[in-house]
C-alpha cells in the first residue's frame, strides 16, 4: 500500500517537470489603485468589497473640458441695417476742445470790379427852381451829399445800377403857387410812380417814395410831365427844396 501511494506521488512530480510544459497560471483579480487623497485598500478588503452588495467608497466625478476654439464656426456676415430708434435727449455741451491746426493758404479769387460793390446809395440835391417848357423835361441836380461810389452821375442825373438788387427812393420837391406840380420817377424809359400837386395859393411840400428791383444798368431818374397848366417846382439858392435819395436794401448776389 505505502509503495504503491509512493509511485502515485512520483508520477504527479515527473509530471509537472516535464519539458514544455508551462506551469499553471492563477488567475489575477483585479486592485483598484488610490487616488492622492485615498489610503491604500488591502486586496482583502477590494475583494470583500466586490462581494458586498454595497459601496464602501464613492465614484470618481468625470467633468469633461470642452475647447470652445474648435467648436468656433466662421463670421457670418452683415445683417441688415435696422430702422432708427428714437432720437434720445439733448445732453449738455462738453468742453471746449483743442485748438486746431492752422489751414493752408487758399488760392487768390478772381478780380473784382471797383463799381461791384455790395453797396449802393446817394442823395442828391436842387438849388435852382425848374419851370416846365417841354412836354418832358429831364431833372438835373446841383448838390451832392452822398454819391457812394459814384454811382449816381451828376452830369445826366441819372442813376446807374452797377449791383443788381432790391432798392429803395424816394423823391421831394416844393410846389409852386398857383402852378401845377407834375413829375415822374422814372426807371429807363418807364414811368413807375407820379408824385403830383393841384394849383394852390399856397405852397407846400410833397414827397413820394417806392422800392424797385432793378437789374444791373438799370437806370432811375427824375423828369417833369408838362399838360395844359405851366408846371413847376420851387427851390433857392440859399436853400435845397429839391431832393432825390436811393439806396441798395438787398443785393442779389446774397
Amino acid at each position: 500500500m505505502s509503495t504503491m501511494i509512493l509511485l502515485l506521488l512520483l508520477s504527479v512530480g515527473n509530471a509537472g517537470s516535464q519539458p514544455g510544459m508551462a506551469p499553471p497560471r492563477h488567475r489575477l483579480s483585479c486592485v483598484r489603485c488610490c487616488g492622492p487623497s485615498e489610503q491604500p485598500v488591502s486586496i482583502i478588503s477590494q475583494r470583500s468589497a466586490r462581494m458586498s452588495p454595497h459601496l464602501q467608497y464613492s465614484l470618481p466625478k468625470i467633468q469633461p473640458t470642452i475647447n470652445i476654439t474648435i467648436l468656433k464656426g466662421e463670421k457670418g456676415e452683415m445683417g441688415e441695417r435696422g430702422s432708427p430708434g428714437a432720437a434720445g435727449k439733448v445732453g449738455e455741451p462738453g468742453q471746449r476742445g483743442l485748438s486746431g491746426r492752422k489751414g493752408q493758404k487758399g488760392q487768390p479769387g478772381p478780380q473784382g470790379h471797383s463799381c461791384k460793390q455790395l453797396f449802393a446809395a446817394f442823395s442828391v440835391g436842387r438849388r435852382k427852381a425848374l419851370h416846365s417848357s417841354h412836354y418832358f423835361q429831364h431833372v438835373t441836380f446841383d448838390t451832392e451829399f452822398v454819391n457812394l461810389y459814384q454811382h449816381f452821375n451828376m452830369f445826366t442825373g441819372k442813376f446807374f445800377c452797377y449791383v443788381p438788387g432790391v432798392y429803395y427812393f424816394s423823391l421831394n420837391v416844393h410846389t409852386w403857387n398857383f402852378k401845377e406840380t407834375y413829375v415822374h420817377l422814372m426807371r429807363n424809359e418807364e414811368a413807375v410812380a407820379i408824385l403830383y400837386a393841384q394849383p394852390s395859393d399856397r405852397s407846400i411840400m410833397q414827397s413820394q417814395s417806392l422800392m424797385l428791383e432793378l437789374q444791373e444798368e438799370d437806370e432811375v431818374w427824375v423828369r417833369m410831365f408838362k399838360r395844359e397848366r405851366e408846371n413847376a417846382i420851387y427851390s433857392e439858392e440859399s436853400d435845397v427844396y429839391i431832393i432825390f435819395n436811393g439806396h441798395l436794401i438787398k443785393p442779389t448776389l446774397e
